[in-house]
């Protein structure tokens, strides 16, 4: 039955992934249902809503998800960084969290899953190092904070993608001066009726 509303899913938002890239997902699911017991990693208790609200919401985005490599700030649960990491094997993705338990089980899903391009880091991302050509965040902050905590970790011209449910006017008019909204893209993602928006940004010269 998962692999089948799974498999619809990824249809209807035209994407196409191995069968192994399926199964990955779906231990995933089960994994995160799993640890959640005990750490409460998502508010979501059901096998099926967590196909629609996790991984498929998760995957919604990549079409948008460029080659360079991703940062993906306030993982928590290991989304969106986890399902994009097992769709694209050959992106790299950092994850980081400040919540322990968190970082715990994202360091056990990436031993479980065998995914060798998962980093995972436990840090306030402000105190973190590096460039990154892609930022994103899942219900992480509102986009001005998102993008001051994480501005110096972009690369020279990368982009930030920021997932959000209703369009977020009030946050982009906002924003810095040198930020540009590069693309406001509606999602419509299978199962979930609800509202879902990915913001893509650049900094200014």
């Amino acid at each position: 039955m998962s692999q089948n509303a799974l498999a619809s899913g990824l249809a209807a938002l035209d994407i196409t992934l191995a069968a192994e890239a399926q199964h990955k997902l779906l231990a995933f699911r089960d994994l995160l249902l799993k640890w959640n017991k005990t750490y409460n990693l998502t508010a979501l208790r059901d096998p099926a809503q967590a196909i629609s609200h996790h991984l498929l919401d998760s995957l919604a985005i990549l079409p948008h998800v460029g080659a360079g490599n991703l940062l993906d700030v306030g993982s928590g649960g290991g989304l969106p960084g986890i399902p994009l990491a097992i769709a694209m094997p050959e992106l790299a993705v950092t994850m980081v969290d400040t919540v322990q338990k968190k970082t715990t089980f994202l360091q056990q899903a990436v031993i479980e899953l065998g995914l060798k391009n998962v980093t995972v880091h436990h840090a306030r991302v402000e105190e973190l190092q590096g460039q990154y050509a892609q930022i994103s965040s899942r219900a992480f902050a509102e986009i001005g904070l998102f993008i001051s905590l994480t501005r110096h970790l972009l690369a020279p011209g990368g982009r930030w993608l920021a997932m959000k449910g209703v369009r977020p006017d009030d946050e982009l008019k906002a924003l810095p001066a040198d930020i540009t909204v590069e693309a406001i893209i509606p999602l419509t993602v299978p199962g979930l009726d609800a509202e879902r928006h990915l913001i893509i940004l650049k900094a200014g010269s």
